[in-house]
């Protein structure tokens, strides 16, 4: 197995842009995967070619049964499978720290030209300097999700059509002629098939998992989204309500209960209303004084 630290080392810088369904999905990937892959799911399959035996003596026969039955190695497999995966992600990684530096030295040149007096808050860091996913950022972010999800399906199914069942048989009858016997054919054994049919069913219910927590962290998102929105909609209402009727104690007192934050949404004509109601309590007032 070749050495994950480069891959790991950007993945883990994608940690600080993301959410808490992508934390997970990381540790997911980093402990259940990368980990097991390069400590023991590559021991297991050392001796694939070295104890595969077929009980032939014709010249090319063993290799090719043991090239029918594994078209490519479980391993490589695997390995392409986690690269492509950690594809979008990494792409995600690049975007989102291309606009951050973008937003940063923009922030930068604002305080240069105002002596240092600037406003304006940055759209995508918060103040304890964390990302904010939203805009162009959660638009890519999303995308990434969908991909990695269509990546792992692919690939699972792919699997299946490449291998065939995921478990592993003891030993098989091959058929292949020529360089085998035409009639008699030759059979074949691999060695310590339970182990690797464990190690199969391990990486297809991680695969599982991975898909399941990309489209959790999709609801999650929508859902954060959505709330954004409400809270926005409310914040305008409440300061279309109070440019309408600021002078109304009933309304006052209703919001100063609450937080100066209506419970549920109010029509714009519920608003006027108060207000004429306010009005027409004053006009009668001054007709009684008169």
């Amino acid at each position: 197995m070749g050495d994950w630290s480069y891959l790991s080392s950007l993945l883990d810088k994608v940690q600080s842009h993301s959410t808490v369904v992508g934390k997970i999905w990381m540790s997911v990937l980093f402990l259940f995967r990368i980990f097991v892959l390069g400590a023991a799911a590559d021991k297991v399959w050392g001796d694939e070619v070295s104890e595969f035996s077929c009980d032939t003596k014709e010249p090319g026969c063993e290799h090719a049964c043991y090239n029918w039955l594994f078209p490519i190695s479980y391993i490589h497999y695997w390995v392409l499978q986690i690269t492509f995966v950690s594809t979008p992600t990494l792409v995600y990684l690049g975007h989102a720290v291309h606009i951050i530096h973008k937003e940063k030295r923009m922030m930068e040149q604002l305080q240069g030209s105002t002596n240092g007096n600037v406003r304006k808050k940055p759209k995508y860091i918060d103040n304890r300097g964390k990302v904010k996913i939203k805009g162009t950022l959660l638009c890519t972010y999303m995308t990434q999700l969908v991909f990695k999800i269509f990546l792992e399906v692919g690939f699972c199914v792919g699997q299946f059509y490449i291998f065939g069942s995921v478990f592993m048989v003891p030993y098989f009858h091959c058929t292949m002629s020529p360089p085998c016997a035409r009639f008699s054919g030759a059979q074949c054994y691999i060695s310590r098939p339970t182990e690797k049919t464990i190690f199969i069913i391990f990486m297809l219910v991680v695969s599982g998992i991975s898909v399941i927590l990309s489209i959790m962290e999709i609801i999650y998102l929508l859902c954060i989204r959505r709330r954004d929105i409400r809270k926005q909609l409310l914040a305008q209402q409440h300061v279309l309500s109070s440019q309408q009727c600021p002078s109304n104690p009933a309304w006052r007192a209703v919001s100063s209960q609450y937080g100066d934050f209506p419970l549920s949404p109010l029509p714009v004509q519920g608003l006027t209303g108060l207000c004429n109601d306010d009005k027409h309590s004053d006009s009668i007032s001054k007709e009684k004084n008169s």
